[in-house]
């Protein structure tokens, strides 16, 4: 079967036709779906970040808020009066509460640190496990910011299941300033 040379012009001409039509429709065309499909992800990605910054800004808030409430805390827990006699007398009523036997309280010398002052207290007890660790349940609930600093316990000499409590806190008051 030959072809007549019409036919060859015609099939010519198509293919002609097709490759141009793949080379400047078809290609370019491709190009510019593949790059508006490249700058969809990009924009879907930043959807994506932004919406993942909003859900962790609204964790941030929360937990700025709980700070806000324990700073707050701390602030009321921390007076701006010195009233260590005060407070020394309720630590000495919440050992006599406790049943603690051969009673010192003794403050220290104060430290100064920016707006803080810090006092430590020496204490000292003698009773029950049970008795000491009650008055460390009392003392925490306690209306005052204060820190154990160090606590030691022995054992009596005298076997009668009393235990010698030695402590060091350190109480907070705020300067006043002016």
């Amino acid at each position: 079967m030959v072809l007549e040379k019409k036919q060859i012009i015609i099939l010519i001409v198509a293919v002609a036709g097709f490759a141009a039509f793949v080379l400047f429709r078809y290609f370019p065309v491709s190009k510019e779906l593949n790059e508006i499909n490249a700058v969809r992800e990009e924009q879907n990605l930043i959807i994506a970040k932004g919406i993942s910054d909003k859900e962790q800004l609204q964790l941030f808030e929360e937990y700025l808020q709980e700070l806000k409430d324990k700073l707050g805390n701390y602030e009321n827990n921390v007076p701006k009066r010195k009233d260590l006699g005060l407070f020394l007398k309720e630590i000495a009523a919440l050992m006599e509460n406790n049943n603690l036997k051969d009673q010192a309280i003794q403050p220290l010398d104060g430290v100064k640190a920016d707006e803080l002052i810090c006092i430590p207290v020496n204490m000292k007890g003698r009773g029950t496990l049970s008795e000491i660790y009650e008055f460390y349940k009392n003392l925490q609930e306690l209306d005052r910011q204060i820190r154990i600093k160090q606590v030691k316990l022995e054992n009596g000499n005298d076997f009668d299941g009393d235990i010698k409590m030695e402590t060091e806190i350190v109480i907070y008051y705020r300067n006043q300033v002016g």
